[in-house]
């Protein structure tokens, strides 16, 4: 018998009572001056994480208003539809907007920690769901809330529970550090075998030589599609936001669609094309590319280009990725805010041409490390799901209580 059921066993045998949120938390309403908060203690919906993970530093704070305080060992929810899954066990004080409601434990039979752990579960996120108010932005109906039924056991039974659970959380952490140290550490030994490959001076490869994308390739811009443009089905797109955030190396399916008479007077690559994202908000994702490698033509989006050459599609994608392609590149990038280099410019850069043959061996090994790391990358994340299932498993089981007769 493990240490749990024991005190139930002891504590509670014929089950517990069960609370009203409302009869055992209350809402915050404190109040606290925006001139009193930073991007590390200010919250919102913006920077609060999905699915208790936690916060990250916001990007936007308010400079003036009085807004919602909140305090530590406090409950952070978001309050408004697509963020009800939102929820921070808080740690310090600060301060918080109306997208979200701020919850304090009022009783001293409930530990604070205990009702973190309820409000995280499903239970809760599909009550809250189905009581939200509103049609286009539904928002959680505060009084529903406070109507949600709690199982209250005795003190000891709930810091049983908390422990187990925190033990259980910090277990996964190490595992999720250990898989990502083996990533980084593929990732690194990945892009130095591909620099080296991709340095003829260095291997001094027999019949390579140097010369600019312009002289083997053009550069065609895109344009005239955004993202309201997208449809369900049709003609294949990028847009130059997928470039950095969903594409790969390369790829033969596209995201997204467009209408076939959208497409007709859309720029289109076409198979062997390299997409390249012309614009970024960093450095080091402007020029990005893909290289397209499926059959039919697609249609490319403003602030993206595509190159058409006859060089080994993958090879020319694996270029642009090499610190060879980078240190051209830095010099040609403009703008403040946003980051951008031309085609014009990108036609300047030089790349190493060896014989197509040569090129294939690169690919195929690149290809090899790819696959390496991508089956780790996509490891990882099956890796953390499986686990917090598992975890969500365990809660929902840990919270479920026998009602109490009468």
């Amino acid at each position: 018998m493990s240490k749990l059921e024991a005190l139930i066993e002891e504590l509670c045998p014929d089950g517990v009572e069960y609370k009203t949120l409302g009869e055992v938390a209350k809402y915050s309403k404190k109040r606290i001056n925006a001139t009193e908060l930073d991007e590390n203690n200010y919250i919102g919906v913006d920077n609060m994480l999905q699915n208790k993970q936690g916060k990250t530093i916001s990007s936007h704070v308010p400079t003036e208003g009085r807004l919602t305080k909140y305090d530590i060992d406090n409950i952070l929810i978001g309050n408004i539809r697509p963020y009800l899954k939102k929820i921070w066990f808080s740690d310090n004080t600060g301060g918080t907007n109306g997208d979200v409601l701020v919850i304090q434990s009022t009783s001293q039979a409930i530990l604070p920690k205990y009702l973190y752990t309820i409000l995280c579960g499903d239970r809760f996120f599909d009550y809250n769901l189905q009581n939200a108010k509103g049609a286009k932005m539904p928002r959680g109906n505060k009084e529903s809330i406070l109507r949600y039924q709690i199982p209250l056991p005795p003190l000891p039974v709930q810091e049983e529970i908390v422990r187990i659970l925190d033990t259980f959380t910090e277990l996964t952490a190490e595992l999720t550090a250990e898989l990502t140290t083996e990533l980084t550490a593929r990732k690194k030994q990945y892009e130095y075998y591909q620099n080296q490959l991709f340095d003829f001076d260095k291997l001094r490869i027999e019949n390579g030589e140097w010369r600019t994308l312009g002289e083997v390739g053009t550069f065609t811009r895109g344009g005239g599609l955004q993202k309201k443009d997208f449809t369900e089905t049709g003609v294949g797109c990028i847009h130059y936001g997928q470039i950095y955030t969903y594409y790969g190396t390369y790829s033969d399916k596209t995201k997204t669609f467009v209408s076939a008479e959208f497409a007709k007077k859309a720029r289109k690559a076409k198979y062997g094309d390299l997409v390249i994202a012309t614009t970024s908000e960093n450095d080091e994702d402007v020029c990005k590319a893909v290289a397209w490698l499926g059959s039919e033509e697609i249609a490319i989006s403003g602030d993206a280009c595509f190159y058409t050459h006859n060089l080994n599609p993958k090879y020319v994608a694996y270029f642009f990725q090499t610190e060879q392609f980078q240190k051209q590149k830095r010099p040609f990038i403009t703008g403040a805010k946003v980051r951008r280099v031309n085609a014009d410019n990108l036609a300047k850069i030089l790349i190493p041409i060896p014989s197509l043959e040569e090129q294939q061996r690169i690919v195929d090994v690149l290809d090899r490390f790819d696959t390496l790391c991508n089956d780790i990358s996509s490891g990882l994340p099956a890796e953390i799901k499986a686990r917090q299932q598992q975890y969500e498993y365990y809660r929902d089981k840990l919270l479920t209580f026998k009602p109490k007769e009468g």
